[in-house]
């Protein structure tokens, strides 16, 4: 072998070599094996990053943050690190927390998201950073790993036969007013779905709105709008979607001088719309146990971060209109009125008797049996 062809030799082994490094490298850097699933990380010190939606409705705060944390905790040994933040209900804002959330290289992301469609390309540039992202609560658009959820149609089944069954006899007589929620939220769409599905043919809908950023004073608004058009002797219920805009909805009623006060459905089974079920001002509400929601979202988290699959954490999947057979947990409800108040929220220890029956419900609660 003359000198210039072992000169060629050599280049090309050096060349192969750099490729192979490189490669190697650049699986490593990326935290892909070279079958290109996760490579696993054995270690508890994990940063797991978590983003909720708003703060206006309680559960976040109160439930969902406290409940993944703690889950979080248990799972790894109290080691891993969950950094929070709350958007607000601005998706301007939530994405620009995903981009934090990246540069500090959280190990998966817990998102929650304001907008569905506004967030997938945030979702992807985490994709792109290696980071598995659990979509929370809301099905987030772009490449999720996992998804958490209730069966948000049949969350909204729930309230609308609740609804048929409170009117009794009086569809005939009257309209019912629906109070869907913000169009930003996937979910808003699936609980008015359901809602449809038990309330058409059965009663006549006389107004109906998609409530803006679920806020409780555009649904005040929205409501008072129904009452002048369609007169306030006219309208026999309302379904409201959550409990929020129900106490809205209560507020523009009575202002209006309604009474007795039609039936009202709610969701998220929030501590005001407990105790107005206890007044008998809001008929009923939607509880989500939260917890296995949370659990659910934690637990996933975690072997995402460590590089696992999740076959034996996820019996369910669900399309979003961007990503096809997405892993899902999916949570039963249960329809809360004031009669199973004592086995829900009661037993689940989500409120005590001391929180419900505040001095101002205190005559209610003796009337329904709800004592220390």
């Amino acid at each position: 072998m003359n000198t210039r062809t072992r000169r060629a030799a050599m280049a090309a082994v050096v060349t192969a070599a750099a490729v192979t490094l490189a490669a190697c490298g650049s699986a490593k850097e990326s935290g892909r094996q070279s079958d290109g699933s996760r490579s696993p990380k054995k270690s508890d010190s994990l940063k797991i990053g978590l983003l909720l939606p708003e703060n206006q409705t309680a559960r976040y705060e109160k439930f969902d943050k406290p409940l993944i944390e703690k889950r979080v905790k248990e799972l790894t040994d109290g080691k891993a690190d969950v950094r929070y933040a709350n958007a607000k209900q601005d998706a301007t804002v939530q994405n620009q927390q995903v981009d934090t959330m990246i540069t500090n290289k959280v190990d998966v992301l817990v998102l929650d998201a304001v907008d569905s469609k506004a967030i997938a390309g945030a979702v992807r540039k985490a994709k792109e950073a290696d980071i598995p992202v659990v979509a929370y609560d809301r099905l987030a658009e772009g490449p999720i790993d996992a998804y958490t959820s209730f069966d948000n149609e049949e969350v909204g089944r729930v309230q609308g036969k609740a609804l048929v069954a409170a009117l009794g006899d009086k569809p005939k007589d009257g309209r019912v007013v629906m109070m869907n929620g913000s169009v930003t939220d996937p979910n808003a769409a699936l609980f008015k779905a359901g809602a449809h599905e038990e309330l058409d043919g059965k009663v006549t809908i006389g107004r109906e709105f998609d409530t803006k950023e679920w806020k409780p004073e555009n649904a005040n608004s929205n409501m008072e709008s129904a009452i002048t058009a369609l007169g306030k002797g006219e309208i026999i219920g309302v379904y409201s979607a959550n409990d929020g805009m129900a106490g809205g909805i209560i507020q523009a009623l009575k202002a209006a001088g309604v009474s007795p006060l039609p039936p009202v459905t709610g969701q998220d089974a929030e501590l005001a719309g407990v105790q107005r079920i206890v007044a008998g001002e809001q008929y009923m509400s939607v509880y989500k146990p939260y917890a296995p929601e949370a659990d659910a979202a934690a637990e996933m988290a975690v072997a995402l971060a460590r590089g696992e699959k999740l076959d034996t954490l996820t019996q369910d999947t669900v399309d979003s209109p961007t990503t096809k057979g997405v892993p899902s947990v999916l949570v039963p409800v249960v329809a809360l009125t004031k009669d199973n108040i004592k086995d829900t929220v009661l037993k689940d220890g989500v409120y005590s008797v001391a929180e419900i029956c505040t001095a101002k419900y205190r005559a209610d609660c003796d009337k329904l049996g709800l004592t220390d």
